[in-house]
């Protein structure tokens, strides 16, 4: 049996016992699912154009993920993670996940999503390791970051850093800027990274709440 075997086995036997664990603690508040599907499309000048579709489904604390072209081009990643809730007028929401990448890499994926309010300020960040079954030497850090302001509730804006290998780019961070607009259950927000220079590059990503 090969590493990405052994890896596929250990993340299949977490998904299953953090599925059972929330089957058996679920109250009937949670009943419930709360589904996002997502699909952000990324436009370059001197590279090709790709889109990353990603899709959320919540059961009470039980959270599930899976995206492609998220870590790696061609590449489908799955997280389970459980969602934990702090605090009312400054609020924070964590949730912390493992999961899987198989692909163009195939790698385990310990994972963190964080989520920061306090009235019309927002702070969002999700990190995550994935470490190469394949390469240990390969594997990589990755980061998306957010800071909102919401002039109302309806339409924001803010700056956003991020760390990736997804691709090519001479800077190891990427900065920018963001504005969005929700709707009812549909969601847009519009990245602009590295404004004026010459690797400057657009994102548009369109969300749906069922």
């Amino acid at each position: 049996m090969n590493r990405a075997a052994i890896a596929s086995g250990i993340v299949l036997a977490l998904i299953g016992s953090c599925v059972s664990a929330s089957a058996q603690s679920a109250s009937p508040t949670d009943e419930n699912w709360d589904i996002r599907a997502s699909l952000a499309t990324y436009v370059f000048t001197s590279e090709d154009n790709y889109v990353q579709p990603t899709i959320t489904a919540d059961h009470g604390r039980l959270h599930l993920e899976s995206r492609y072209n998220y870590e790696e081009h061609h590449s489908l990643s799955a997280l389970v993670g459980w969602n934990l809730e702090f605090g009312e007028t400054v609020k924070l929401d964590l949730t912390p996940m493992i999961g899987g990448v198989f692909g163009r890499i195939d790698g385990v994926i310990p994972a963190l999503a964080a989520d920061l309010s306090w009235r019309r300020l927002e702070a969002y960040s999700e990190a995550e390791v994935v470490i190469d079954v394949h390469d240990a030497s390969s594997s990589f850090f990755y980061s998306w970051s957010e800071f909102s302001i919401w002039p109302t509730e309806r339409f924001r804006a803010g700056g956003v850093v991020q760390r990736t290998r997804v691709y090519q780019t001479p800077r190891e961070v990427q900065r920018g800027l963001l504005a969005g607009a929700v709707m009812s259950k549909l969601e847009g927000t519009v990245y602009l990274f590295n404004p004026g220079s010459d690797d400057q590059f657009l994102v548009f990503s369109i969300g749906v709440r069922f």
